[in-house]
């Protein structure tokens, strides 16, 4: 099912989180996107907690990004967040990142896979989840 569903989140870049130069280190991007992928979870009407406690999890099976801009040392960015497509037991995230003039820093993609956190193996989306991205089908 592909879906047209889209969340904003708002991350500051933290002092540690840079080099000397004041530039983001890169592998910071992936917890940013993390951050955008929870909290879009969560307005959507579903936690990663409560996925956890019901028995299912989400790791992460796929991740690409594309940088274009360094994010600076105390940068205020926005990374929209979009769930593009369910498809079987795998979700499709991409994602893209802003500054504060709107310029767009780098973009992403994720794929995530529901699987029972008994045996770790593929499983369906729990149909409650089904239910909340059938209101955003594209």
């Amino acid at each position: 099912m592909k879906t047209s569903f889209e969340f904003p989140t708002k991350v500051r870049v933290r002092y540690g989180e840079t080099d000397q130069m004041g530039y983001c280190y890169y592998g910071n991007y992936a917890a940013y996107f993390e951050v955008g992928r929870v909290e879009a979870m969560r307005s959507l009407g579903m936690s990663y907690r409560e996925l956890e406690e019901s028995g299912v999890m989400l790791p992460v099976s796929h991740f690409e990004v594309d940088y274009f801009k360094p994010a600076l040392y105390d940068d205020e960015l926005t990374i929209v967040t979009a769930i593009t497509e369910l498809k079987g037991p795998r979700l499709f995230f991409e994602y893209t990142l802003y500054n504060e003039k709107q310029e767009c820093l780098s973009k992403a993609k994720t794929t995530l896979v529901f699987v029972s956190k008994v045996n770790m193996k593929p499983i369906a989306p729990p149909a409650a989840f089904v239910e909340l991205m059938e209101k955003h089908h594209a």
